[in-house]
C-alpha cells in the first residue's frame, strides 16, 4: 500500500533534516528516508556559521543556547605551512573585528543530525529507516520506492542523499564531477594547551590541515594529504598517528592523544547543472560537493534549504509545481556557482607549484594581514 505526503526528503543527515523541519513549517505534510545509515562519530566537526546557528534556531528553538552543542569559534587564523619560495604571512580573522560574539559553533555532524532528528520525530514526522530504490517522477507527483518494500507518493521530492544521489540519477538531472589528489583523514584530538576557541588552518602543499575546536582542550582534525601520504598514516596505529599529526601542526597545542575512531573521504567535487528537476528539488552535497575550505558546506545545504522553503507557495501551485521549483532554482543557481568556483580555486592554488599562483597567493594574504577595511570585508563575504 502506497503512503502518500506533499514532500519526501530523501537522507538523513543535517541538510535532510533540516529541510523536513522546514518544510513542516511550511504546513506540509512531510516525511523523511534516511538511508538507514547515521552519521558515523570519526572526529568529523560542522562549522555552522552565525547566519546558519540563527536559521537551525528557527527550527529548532533553542538549538545552540548556552553552546551546549558546539564549541564557539571566536578567530580563524590560516598559516603557511606550504614551503613555498614566497611563504605568506600569517592571518588570523577575529570575530570582534567585525562585532561579532563569535563565527558560530563547531558541532560534531554526529550530534547535529541526532539533535534536528530529536525535533523532527519531537514534532510527528515520520521518519523511514529504510533506502531509496526507485524514483518515478510523472507530471503530477513522484511515485517512489524503497528496499524494505514500502511505496510513496509525494507532490516533491527532495533530494538530499549526499554526492552519489540516487535522487539526482533518476531524476535525470546532469552534473559535473572532479576529483582530487587529495584524501581527508578525520579524528578528535585531546591535547595539552587551550585552543582559545580559534580554529587554525596549515595550509600545506598536500591541501589544509585544520585544527576545529571541539570542547575543552579538545579538537577535530581535517588533515589533507595524496592519495599514497594517507595510506602511510591509515597504517600507524593512534598514538603514532598522533604524533604524526602534533608534528605536521608544529606542536601548536601540544601533545595530541587520539579519541575515538578516525576517517578516511576521498576529496571530490560536484556541482548539478540544475538544483532541480520534475517534482524533485536537490540540496546539500546532492547537488554541490567541494573540500572542506572555508566552513562552506553545510552552510551553503542551510541556504538551500531556506531558500527552498521561501520558494513554496502560499497558496495554489503546489510544493513541486514547475513555477514553485523555477523560484529555487532562480535563489540557489549564482550562490552555488560562485561558492564552487571560489572554493576550488583556493584548494587548486595550494597544489600548484607555478611560482605565478604562489605570488598570488603570497600577495592575497599580505593585503589580508595588513589591510583592516579589505580584512573586515572578505570576513563579511564569508558570513553572508
Amino acid at each position: 500500500m502506497r503512503r502518500q505526503f506533499e514532500a519526501m526528503v530523501i537522507g538523513g543527515g543535517p541538510a535532510g533534516l533540516a529541510a523536513a523541519l522546514a518544510l513542516n513549517d511550511k504546513g506540509l505534510a512531510v516525511a523523511l528516508v534516511s538511508g538507514g545509515r547515521p552519521p558515523p562519530g570519526d572526529g568529523r566537526c560542522i562549522a555552522v556559521m552565525q547566519r546558519g546557528l540563527a536559521y537551525l534556531s528557527s527550527l529548532v528553538p533553542g538549538f545552540g543556547d548556552g553552546g551546549d552543542i558546539g564549541t564557539p569559534l571566536n578567530a580563524i587564523r590560516i598559516i603557511d605551512a606550504t614551503g613555498a619560495l614566497l611563504k605568506a604571512p600569517t592571518v588570523t580573522f577575529k570575530a570582534a573585528e567585525i562585532d561579532l560574539p563569535c563565527f558560530g559553533l563547531a558541532v560534531p555532524a554526529d550530534k547535529l543530525a541526532a539533535r534536528l532528528r530529536a525535533e523532527a520525530e519531537s514534532r510527528g514526522i515520520e521518519v523511514f529507516d529504510s533506502a531509496l530504490t526507485r524514483l518515478i517522477a510523472g507530471e503530477r507527483e513522484a511515485h517512489l520506492t524503497c528496499d524494505d518494500g514500502a511505496a510513496f507518493g509525494a507532490a516533491l521530492v527532495v533530494g538530499a542523499d549526499g554526492a552519489r544521489s540516487l535522487v539526482r540519477t533518476q531524476a535525470h538531472i546532469p552534473a559535473r564531477d572532479w576529483s582530487y589528489p587529495q584524501v581527508a583523514l578525520t579524528c578528535i584530538v585531546r591535547h595539552i594547551r587551550d585552543h582559545e576557541d580559534i580554529s587554525t588552518e596549515f595550509h600545506t602543499r598536500e591541501g589544509p590541515f585544520t585544527l576545529v575546536p571541539n570542547g575543552e582542550r579538545e579538537s577535530s582534525i581535517v588533515w589533507m594529504v595524496s592519495p599514497g601520504h594517507a595510506r602511510r598514516l591509515a597504517a600507524l596505529d593512534d598514538a603514532a598517528f598522533a604524533l604524526a599529526a602534533e608534528r605536521q601542526c608544529q606542536s601548536l597545542l601540544g601533545a595530541f592523544t587520539v579519541k575515538g575512531r578516525r576517517g578516511h573521504y576521498p576529496m571530490r567535487g560536484l556541482l548539478a547543472a540544475d538544483p532541480t528537476g520534475r517534482r524533485v528539488a536537490l540540496v546539500g552535497e546532492a547537488a554541490h560537493v567541494f573540500p572542506p575550505i572555508g566552513a562552506q558546506g553545510l552552510n551553503l545545504g542551510l541556504r538551500d534549504v531556506a531558500s527552498l522553503a521561501k520558494a513554496m507557495p502560499a497558496s495554489g501551485g503546489g510544493p513541486g509545481a514547475p513555477e514553485t521549483l523555477a523560484r529555487y532554482r532562480a535563489a540557489r543557481r549564482g550562490d552555488l556557482t560562485v561558492r564552487t568556483v571560489a572554493v576550488d580555486a583556493l584548494n587548486r592554488s595550494l597544489l600548484s607549484s607555478f611560482l605565478p599562483v604562489q605570488v598570488a597567493r603570497h600577495a592575497g594574504f599580505s593585503l589580508l594581514g595588513a589591510v583592516a577595511p579589505l580584512r573586515r570585508l572578505v570576513m563579511r563575504a564569508g558570513m553572508a
